[in-house]
């Protein structure tokens, strides 16, 4: 008779990481360090798992990921609301990190989500940085925010403190150059795309760190992966409206600010939503669809390794 298969799920908090086992049922607790983390992995490496799942919590799973996936581990980072729904649909309202984890493990057994390469410590540095990217400009803006209706007993710090947050943003910026110079790959990836009307720095940067996968799906695989393919919502003779969720919230921000700018500057894109404007598409619905455009062309361009060159007879093809 096969042996059967095991499933974990682990519920990564800051200071502890309860893990769960899927048949046998058990359970362990370790403390999320270095020490923690190499007990869990051995004695996951005992079990020889078929699968590890554990949520994304915002890089404090990443020493874990990192240490499994060294380890030989299949492991893969889910979205915490899929956790929660699957929860949901068990019937399994309450939520401690114990529970968490049950659910995760059992999420592993039946739902079974393919596991991904793990991110070398290049992509990690990168997207570390992306992200520090994102807390200063929101920083930034709700120190503007403040600054508007701050007295002068205040104002002059507040002031200050967005004159240095902006020196701090300059300093990021240079990092994020210089990690992607580093890299010859990259440095080609964001010249390609680059090349694009419409695309700058930032979502170049954004895609490099947080969407590996460009040009390696197809058009529809894509546009679902970042969440900007319309989903149905129907049921019997009901016909609801066609929406976009999920998918990698912080790509689809970046690209949705692109798109703004490429519905001026790149006549594709113009041309496409003056279209469906005139088709008398809402505005939202309009740009969503050109999102969804621009990104397959970005698709393209990564996929072909050829810059964006546009003229009467061609979308897409050699500049030269």
């Amino acid at each position: 008779m096969d042996q059967e298969k095991v499933y974990v799920g682990i519920d990564v908090a800051k200071h502890n990481m309860d893990v769960a086992v899927y048949p046998s049922g058990h359970q362990w607790s370790f403390t999320n360090n270095d020490k923690g983390i190499s007990q869990a992995v051995t004695r996951l490496q005992e079990l020889s798992p078929a699968l590890v799942v554990m949520e994304a919590t915002g890089y404090i799973e990443l020493p874990l990921t990192a240490a499994l996936a060294v380890a030989g581990l299949p492991t893969v980072v889910v979205n915490p609301r899929q956790i929660r729904d699957f929860a949901r649909a068990m019937g399994r309202l309450s939520k401690t990190d114990a529970i968490d984890a049950q659910v995760m493990a059992y999420f592993a057994a039946t739902v079974q989500p393919k596991p991904r390469p793990m991110p070398n410590s290049q992509t990690r540095e990168l997207s570390a940085v992306l992200a520090r990217r994102r807390q200063v400009v929101e920083m930034i803006v709700a120190e503007r925010n403040r600054l508007g209706i701050a007295n002068g007993a205040v104002r002059e710090g507040i002031q200050d403190h967005i004159r240095w947050l902006e020196e701090e943003l300059a300093n990021v910026d240079n990092n994020l150059t210089r990690i992607i110079q580093k890299s010859p790959l990259w440095r080609e990836k964001d010249e390609l795309l680059r090349s694009v009307p419409g695309v700058g720095p930032v979502l170049s940067t954004t895609l490099l760190a947080d969407l590996p996968e460009l040009g390696s799906l197809n058009r529809r695989q894509i546009a679902a992966l970042v969440g900007v393919a319309p989903l149905n919502r129907d049921s019997g003779t009901f016909r609801g409206k066609r929406r976009v969720w999920g998918g990698r919230a912080k790509v689809r921000a970046v690209l949705y600010m692109a798109t703004l700018v490429a519905t001026r500057h790149n006549a594709v894109i113009r041309a496409f939503y003056q279209r469906l404007n005139a088709a008398g598409k809402e505005k939202k619905v309009a740009l969503t669809a050109c999102m969804r455009k621009l990104l397959t062309i970005l698709n393209a361009v990564i996929r072909t390794r050829t810059p964006w060159c546009y003229t009467s007879s061609q979308v897409l093809g050699s500049c030269s």
